[in-house]
């Protein structure tokens, strides 16, 4: 079968402007090149996915701060350090929200996108994927406090050196205390992988602080480890530009079931 128009277009253009859906914002990462910055993506209006990075969230202004469903626009240019065909180097200048996608119109948008098989999508050489997965178990592990305290020492010398000549004073990240992690079954076997959906990271600080520690994480397993799976949920996966067979669970969507027969 013949690749759309738009997508062997994409395959040449070196640099553009366009729109998309963000499906993926994972929790913040430090790193020495580009400082603080969050892995996201999203689905442009032809179905086709799309990498946005180095966005650094926390220097946007208010206006721009996306969420997932929010329809963007952004001035972009493909990197020379990333080979995988989604990855856009986005102007953060640029970037724009212009609309959200409906709760209505979600299921319809994303049908398309869905799949059972990782390798699959590898072998077509592809770096992002919306996977739907039997979920098999969900777990909560505490860090170490040499973690902890190593991660937030790792982002404050970073975000040091970037913030450097900025007046504006920025609220110092908190690593979150637990990995939340997900055992699950696709057309490949069974994987397992820590969630890193910054969504989870939110919710268990916000209720922490209204619950306490032990009701949070229960209401934490309740909702992302039982009504989700029970539900409907969909995997965004991603891969790391150093790691290409690696894949990591950038994302949880709640969706109710979207019928997609095995790719096996």
């Amino acid at each position: 079968m013949s690749e759309p128009n738009s997508q062997l277009q994409a395959k040449f253009d070196r640099s553009g402007e366009t729109e998309a859906i963000i499906i993926i914002k994972a929790a913040p990462q430090v790193g020495e090149k580009h400082g603080e910055t969050i892995c996201c993506a999203g689905i442009d209006l032809s179905g086709n996915w799309l990498r946005l990075y180095p966005v650094s969230f926390r220097n946007l202004e208010d206006s721009q701060k996306f969420g997932r469903w929010d329809r963007v626009k952004f001035n972009w240019r493909r990197p020379n350090d990333d080979a995988r065909i989604e990855s856009r180097r986005v102007d953060q200048q640029s970037l724009q929200i212009v609309g959200k996608l409906k709760k209505s119109e979600r299921q319809k948008f994303l049908s398309s996108s869905v799949v059972s098989s990782l390798k699959h999508q590898r072998d077509l050489g592809k770096s992002l994927a919306l996977l739907k997965a039997k979920i098999m178990a969900f777990n909560i592990e505490p860090k170490s406090e040499s973690d902890i305290a190593k991660e937030a020492a790792k982002f404050e010398r970073i975000r040091n050196q970037y913030d450097m000549f900025k007046t504006e004073k920025v609220i110092p990240y908190k690593p979150c205390p637990f990995k939340f992690k997900y055992k699950y079954e696709t057309d490949d076997g069974i994987r397992e992988g820590t969630c890193q959906d910054w969504e989870i990271e939110t919710t268990y600080f916000k209720w922490q602080k209204l619950y306490g520690q032990e009701q949070a994480l229960e209401k934490i397993n309740g909702v992302f480890g039982e009504e989700y799976p029970s539900k409907g949920m969909l995997m965004a996966m991603g891969t790391h530009s150093a790691y290409p067979d690696t894949w990591l669970i950038n994302g949880i969507i709640r969706l109710d079931e979207i019928d997609q027969p095995s790719l096996l």
